[in-house]
This record gives C-alpha cells, sequence and structure tokens, in this order.
C-alpha cells in the first residue's frame, strides 16, 4: 500500500523519465540530418522528428502529475494549432491528460483530512467516497454527502506537491527548446517560467478558496453560470458544492453544431464576465474546468489560477481591438507602445502590425465567427514560418508581466473554441463586456 513516502521516490522517477526525454530527441536529430544528407527534404525529416519527440513526450506526460501534468493541459490546448498530421494521433492522449492521474491511496487522503478538518473530520459528513471522483494536477477531488443533506467536492492537495511541481518544472524549463520545434509559433520558455513564477498561487488552496467564492457571490443564482460556494477551506483542502454536469471535453469530441455553438458563446460570456463583475479573470481555461450542466448552464471549476483585476480588464485592450477593427495602425502602434508591448526606441511598421494582429481582431469583424481547428493552424503557421515578417514582429514585441494571464487565457480561450468549431456571435459580448470597445 503506497503512502505519503512513495512520493519522493515517485518523483525521482519522473525526474528521470523526464530527463531522458532530451537526450533521446537530440540523438533523433543526428539521425534525422543523416537521413537529409541522404537526400530527404528538411520538412519530411522535421515531420518525423517531431513525430517521433511528441510520442515520447507524451507518453512521459501521461504518467505525470504536477508540473509536467499541468504543462501538457497547455500543451493539449495548443493541439488545435499542431499540424494536422501531427495532432490526430495525440488527440486521443491530450484530451485525456485533461482529466487523470493515479490517486492517492485511501489512508493517506484520511491522514490529510484529519490533520486538516480535525480528527472528527468524519462526524461532518454522512458519506464519504473514497475512491477520487477526479484527479487534477497538484491534488484529487472526492465526492461526499455533509451531515445537512449537501452533496460536497473535497479538494486535497497530494503531500509533497510543492517540491514535485518545481522539480517538474525546473525540468521541463531544461528541455524547452525540444518542445519548441513541436508547435512552431509556441513560446515555451516564457510559458515555463510563468508557471514556475505561479506556484505558490496555485499551491495555496485558501487563496483558490477565496477566488471562488468571490466567483459564487458574483454570479449567485446567474442564468449562464453555476460556481459552487465553498463550504470550508485550509491550505490544502477545499470543500465546496458538488456541481454535476458533462464535461466540456466530450462535447469537443462529440457535441452537435448547436451544442458547441452554444457552449463556445457561453465560454467566452464566462470569460469576459469574471472581471467585470468579480474583479477576476479565471485564467486555467482548459475544457477539463468545465461542466455544462443539465439545465445548459455552465459549470465551472478550478479557481487555482485567477488574475486579479479588481478595477476589470484594462480598458486599453478594448480600445486597441476596437482602433484595430478600424485599421488604424499607427495609433494601435502608439497605444501598444503606451501600455509596454512595444519597447521605446522598437521601429514597427504599423501596416506589418496590423497584419500581425488581424487574427485576434477578426472574431469581433463579422456578424458571427466561425472558429476551427484549420484556422487556428493557419495563426499558428503565420508566426512559426520563421522566414515570414509576422515572425520577426512576434520576437520585438513584448509581453508586459500585468498582461501575461491576460494573453495566456486570449489564446488559450482562441484554442478552446477552435477544438469545439464554435459558430456565434462573439462580437456583442464585447460591446457588453470588454471595457473600452464601445468608447468613442
Amino acid at each position: 500500500m503506497g503512502g505519503v513516502s512513495d512520493l519522493p521516490r515517485k518523483a525521482l522517477s519522473r525526474t528521470a523519465k523526464l530527463a531522458s526525454l532530451p537526450l533521446g530527441a537530440a540523438g533523433r536529430a543526428t539521425v534525422g540530418l543523416g537521413k537529409r544528407i541522404g537526400g530527404a527534404p528538411a520538412e519530411a525529416v522535421l515531420a518525423e522528428f517531431q513525430r517521433r519527440t511528441a510520442e515520447q513526450l507524451f507518453a512521459v506526460l501521461g504518467e505525470l502529475k504536477g508540473g509536467a501534468m499541468k504543462f501538457g493541459q497547455m500543451l493539449s490546448l495548443m493541439e488545435s494549432a499542431m499540424p494536422e498530421e501531427l495532432a490526430a494521433p495525440y488527440r486521443a492522449t491530450l484530451t485525456k491528460l485533461q482529466d487523470s492521474a493515479p490517486p492517492m491511496p485511501a489512508s493517506t487522503v484520511h491522514t490529510i483530512l484529519s490533520r486538516e478538518l480535525g480528527k472528527r473530520w468524519r462526524d461532518r459528513f454522512d458519506e464519504f467516497d473514497d475512491v477520487p471522483a477526479a484527479a487534477a494536477s497538484i491534488g484529487q477531488v472526492h465526492r461526499g454527502r455533509l451531515k445537512d443533506g449537501r452533496e460536497v467536492a473535497v479538494k486535497l492537495q497530494y503531500p509533497g506537491a510543492a517540491d514535485a511541481l518545481r522539480s517538474d518544472l525546473r525540468q521541463l524549463g531544461r528541455f524547452a527548446r525540444t518542445l519548441g520545434t513541436l508547435v512552431p509559433g509556441l513560446e515555451v520558455k516564457p510559458l515555463v517560467a510563468e508557471l514556475q513564477e505561479r506556484i505558490g498561487e496555485e499551491l495555496d488552496y485558501d487563496r483558490e478558496a477565496q477566488a471562488q467564492q468571490q466567483y459564487a457571490d458574483a454570479f449567485k443564482d446567474h442564468p449562464e453560470f453555476v460556481v459552487p460556494r465553498v463550504v470550508k477551506h485550509s491550505p490544502t483542502v477545499i470543500v465546496s458544492e458538488w456541481i454535476e454536469g458533462r464535461p466540456l471535453s466530450s462535447y469537443i469530441t462529440e457535441g452537435s453544431k448547436e451544442e458547441r455553438d452554444a457552449i463556445g458563446l457561453k465560454y467566452v460570456r464566462f470569460m469576459f464576465s469574471g472581471p467585470k463583475y468579480a474583479g477576476l479573470l479565471h485564467s486555467d481555461p482548459h475544457p477539463g474546468n468545465f461542466r455544462v450542466m443539465a439545465d445548459g448552464r455552465l459549470g465551472v471549476v478550478d479557481f487555482g489560477l485567477c488574475a486579479r483585476l479588481p478595477d476589470g480588464l484594462p480598458p486599453a485592450i478594448g480600445r486597441l481591438l476596437r482602433i484595430s477593427l478600424n485599421g488604424d495602425g499607427e495609433a494601435v502602434r502608439d497605444g501598444l507602445r503606451a501600455e509596454g508591448f512595444i519597447k521605446p526606441r522598437m521601429d514597427i511598421d504599423p501596416e506589418q502590425l496590423m497584419d500581425y494582429l488581424a487574427p485576434f481582431a477578426d472574431p469581433a469583424r463579422e456578424p458571427t465567427f466561425q472558429f476551427s481547428r484549420a484556422w487556428m493552424r493557419a495563426q499558428a503557421n503565420r508566426t512559426g514560418d520563421f522566414r515570414s515578417p509576422n515572425a520577426s514582429l512576434a520576437l520585438r514585441l513584448n509581453l508586459p508581466p500585468s498582461y501575461m494571464l491576460i494573453h495566456r487565457v486570449w489564446i488559450g480561450g482562441i484554442a478552446v473554441l477552435s477544438q469545439l468549431e464554435a459558430e456565434a456571435p462573439f462580437r456583442p459580448v464585447l460591446e457588453e463586456l470588454l471595457p473600452g470597445f464601445t468608447d468613442g
């Protein structure tokens, strides 16, 4: 029966597995070069290299918890941007990554609950299911029923999660370059750096519970969204109301067009409503955190990563989006410079800037917009082909830290909408919920 003591050992074997990756990849790259000299075109060699690297990468990520799983979830969002021949074989693995990890033994669970909720924690429950209902990257969720009849979700953090997470991310940082070859246009280093920076927030369940409750208060009795209320919390345990619904990820694979369109629109409305009504931006947009309830409302869980925006989204975003729709490149350039996206002495051609930003503005251009994997891939390729002017422009733009999470949600949200292949009227959502968009 494994217990707490297993974690350090598991962390070591994980580290070994992660460490084996770059060597394998480098070895295969040299084989690839040999092939290329033998006359195979460079693209074919790269595709083969990507396929093999991805196979090995996902095999390893599939067995991990912690940072690697978090990273896998982020990569799984980017699946919609990968070339189809590369993405197709991994779609199943990636979808699996979004919801699964090996569970903690019951004895460990009981030990944690005794420590966090008191020796007599069981007295509060009529029922407590020792088998976890779900596993997250740094913890798992159990279902229970309190004495007062409320169904609850009990989320517990894995013992040793903090150390495991930090060591995973150090390893991931080491082979960020390998990953860069997998998804053209995906800047892996800043992603890993940002994950490392935010680890403390993710591990603090008190902070998460406070964010969740803030959301629950803002959306109490809301016609479109359900956020479970928090019943009790400690630094490593959150007890909150149970919500029953079908995972959003299942609609990606088997939803009808009507269902996917409706969910896509609700998803966007939720993302923009948070900053406006709760002063928070839910910053972990992957499908595993969303449920579609029987009454059609969108249920949302996991508030471990939230950007604190007490004044809502910066109005500069809406203003710049509107100016770029009007086609005024110089005004967009000056606005981006004022917000810190363009360094003071950096010279950027307004026309080229408009071309680069077009996909961000596209969904607001027409009465309805159709997201798709093909569209997402086209966008990734625009910046991923290092010979294109877009790629060199991307390298010259700067992402101010205050926009890091906003940018991540924007890109992640677009990826989810592309996986859903959602078509909907998105512009009215921006007019209603994005500050600055309707000014002037």
